[in-house]
């Protein structure tokens, strides 16, 4: 396999835009929640009497390295501080989650394969040398009492067997011992064959089951190529086998899948849920290292430019537990929600708008992101995504000065002290690439760095077109970034206490009233692109870092019955009720409230 490594928080920082974001992320929820939210605040991983299962493991999946990453000490002690608690309460057998040994066997151990997948996290950031035989306590201890028949997977662990061998692979390196290669085997064993739901996959369902919900498949997508290495089995790409049947009968425009909470089907009007954008990510971060397929990465970075940023209040104070690609309103609908299993408040912005395991969970987006600007192998970098980021490492400085993905412009400031090889993994879409001014084949560029010092210019050029989606709907498209109709609108507030969990500003919930017209058409395929400076908040609505201007007019479009704010899964009619009129289109991950799949109407 065409493995790549990946840099660690003290080798990659972030620069520009994506500092940024890190900066805003750092000084909303995620900064955050273990000063308000019990379920971090007080939980049972600390000596709590909250939550002692998820929750904190997820948060600190992301809460970890985006201190790191910051280099923010206050976050870093914090992150230390919850460390060290769930550390000191490992028991003398190994086992560490906040569970009475008489409830083991009923104790769903997914947590078991998050924790360690965190703690390996901790320890690629802090270097903190009592992690790794934490983790082998932890998996020592699982691999007997799975081995002996004293538990067994059930539940979400059952579904998510394959988060495991993101730490066991890292022991097999660290440790080399058969019984690693043995607990591999029996948890797939025990682990959930997803080839065998794909049928389930064909036809939206409104029954809640593991083997449809949006969030297993999306960590599943990773499960071959993260294990197969320790299983010793062959890497067939399994992954695109069944990413080919999610997005046949579920895809999204933003290359997700519907799943609100279960697969939703092709109406752009359903959900993709938070928690599904973030491990869809990861997925492709950890497809990508292992398997060195472009593909991956270029999936990632669609995902990473538009719905992750999209489902996320510009403050990220708040976000949405499930997205709409066509989302003309994030209001409260009628208990008959419009979702395959969620509730009327799963799309509107909050603090915990449906369940809170996206309130923990969505920490992970933008800092695992960040962490998959730069990997190597052996003498050879290689910029997997062009994030504006420094990566210090090993006798090596490279600067990567850029907008990207809102202009495709880079610029690499390189010192070396020896000479090494550097690949820069150019997108598909790419035309007219220049390098240092002149014309280059648009593939991969691999270079021979020599020590000392190099500068790099690099740009090409991305063609908007129209994306054909289905129900004869089209998405605009340029390069990574999907464009969307913004839909202006007024936001409500509202404060209150549920279950003990106060939401007061700014991480109370909104709903947002459209104040726009939204019902439109392209008149054309005519676009005219104008660039703009990224601003405090890179992905602002009203001051969106590029927009593409587009004719377009009103139809009659209608809303899904019987609902007051969801717009019809196609247009009730394409006839034009409208001039045509010039629209100013922006970034789908720019828009709260968006039309994104529209008719042509010039056919």
């Amino acid at each position: 396999m065409n493995k790549w490594n990946f840099y660690t928080s003290k080798e990659i920082k972030p620069e520009g835009w994506l500092r940024r974001q890190l900066e805003i992320q750092a000084e909303g929820l995620s900064g955050n929640l273990h000063k308000i939210w019990p379920d971090i605040r007080d939980s049972a991983w600390i000596g709590g009497d909250r939550e002692g299962w998820e929750r904190v493991p997820y948060w600190l999946d992301g809460f970890i390295p985006l201190a790191y990453l910051l280099e923010d000490e206050e976050l870093i002690s914090t992150a230390k501080k919850y460390i060290d608690a769930i550390v000191s309460a490992q028991e003398e057998d190994g086992w560490i989650c906040p569970c009475k040994k008489e409830e083991r066997k009923k104790y769903d151990t997914w947590a078991i394969q998050l924790i360690c997948k965190t703690l390996k996290v901790y320890y690629d950031c802090s270097g903190d040398e009592r992690i790794p035989d934490v983790i082998y306590r932890v998996l020592k201890n699982y691999y007997e009492m799975l081995k002996s028949g004293e538990i067994k997977l059930f539940g979400w662990g059952k579904f998510r067997w394959f988060e495991t061998f993101v730490s066991l692979n890292f022991l097999y390196e660290k440790y080399n011992e058969a019984w690693i290669k043995d607990l591999a085997r029996i948890i797939k064993e025990q682990g959930f064959d997803y080839n065998t739901a794909t049928e389930k996959w064909k036809k939206p369902s409104h029954v809640w089951k593991k083997n449809t919900h949006i969030v297993n498949l999306c960590m599943m997508l990773k499960s071959e190529a993260v294990s197969h290495d320790l299983l010793g089995e062959d890497y067939t790409d399994l992954a695109e086998k069944l990413r080919t049947i999610l997005e046949k009968y579920n895809g999204t425009a933003f290359e997700g899948f519907t799943g609100d909470e279960v697969l939703s089907g092709l109406d752009p009007t359903k959900g993709t849920e938070c928690c599904a954008v973030v491990e869809q990510m990861y997925s492709y971060e950890e497809m990508f290292a292992h398997t060195g397929e472009n593909k991956w990465a270029e999936r990632l970075e669609v995902l990473g430019f538009n719905a992750l940023p999209a489902t996320l209040s510009e403050d990220m104070w708040t976000h949405q537990y499930v997205q709409q690609v066509n989302q003309i309103a994030c209001q409260k609908t009628m208990i008959m929600a419009p979702w395959s299993t969620n509730g009327p408040y799963a799309h509107t912005f909050g603090l915990e708008p449906n369940f809170g395991c996206c309130t923990a969970n969505f920490n992970q987006g933008w800092p695992k992101f960040a962490l998959s600007a730069f990997m190597h192998k052996d003498n050879t970098v290689i910029n997997a995504v062009m994030l504006p980021s420094v990566l210090s490492t090993d006798g090596i400085t490279i600067k990567l000065k850029t907008d990207y993905p809102f202009r495709n412009k880079m610029h690499y400031s390189i010192e070396a002290d020896k000479d090494f090889d550097f690949i820069i993994r150019i997108p598909s879409f790419a035309e007219k690439l220049k390098i240092n001014g002149k014309d280059a084949e648009a593939k991969d560029i691999g270079l021979s760095i020599k020590a000392g010092s190099t500068e790099i210019e690099l740009e090409f050029e991305a063609v908007p077109y129209l994306k054909k989606r289905p129900n004869d709907l089209y998405a605009l498209q340029m390069g990574s970034l999907l464009f969307s109709v913004p839909v202006a609108y007024d936001k409500i507030m509202r404060e209150y206490i549920k279950k003990g969990v106060e939401r007061k500003y700014p991480y109370c919930d909104y709903q947002f009233v459209p104040e726009s017209p939204w019902n439109y058409g392209y008149a054309d395929d005519d676009f005219e692109i104008s660039y703009n400076e990224i601003g405090e908040t890179p992905f602002s609505q009203a001051e969106p870092p590029v927009t593409v201007k587009v004719k377009m007019q009103q139809i009659n479009w209608g809303l899904k019955f019987p609902y007051r704010s969801i717009a019809r899964k196609t247009p009730k009619s394409r006839v034009p009720v409208t001039e045509v009129q010039e629209t100013e289109l922006c970034p789908y991950g720019c828009a709260r409230l968006r039309m994104t799949e529209m008719p042509v109407l010039c056919k």
